[in-house]
């Protein structure tokens, strides 16, 4: 797995460090099914296989590799009663507010706000890969 730009999950890669059993739980878009992969990761810097997973000339810092020990559906009850992909149970994006506003409020003002919002898309099409 990439460890795209933006992710900087650097405790993520740190646990892996400390102890590398993971479970990955994967959700598949519009099911009520699961999909759990348990195994060992490492983490790799390889510049051949980072390479490998560049998009648009940008290759990631970094790579997670997972040797896969066990895999299986997991029991997906929660996502069934939770009715997640349900669109009649989705919020709706107005409803919310949005994070250039939540910015602003926990900061007092001094950074979010409607200029965040409105620089967001040129900033994602600028750092997205």
């Amino acid at each position: 797995m990439p460890d795209r730009r933006g992710n900087n999950r650097i405790d993520s890669l740190r646990n892996i460090v400390r102890d590398p059993r993971v479970a990955l739980l994967f959700l598949i878009p519009g099911s009520g099914t699961t999909f759990r992969v348990n195994g060992r990761a490492v983490i790799s810097a390889d510049p051949e296989l980072l390479d490998s997973f560049a998009v648009e000339g940008s290759a990631p810092r970094t790579a997670i590799i997972v040797s896969v020990e066990a895999a299986y559906f997991q029991c997906a009850r929660a996502v069934v009663r939770s009715a997640l992909w349900n669109p009649a149970r989705h919020v709706k994006a107005g409803d919310l507010p949005t994070p250039g506003e939540m910015l602003a409020a926990v900061s007092g003002g001094e950074v979010g706000g409607k200029a965040y919002d409105d620089d967001w898309p040129s900033r994602a099409a600028k750092s997205l890969w």
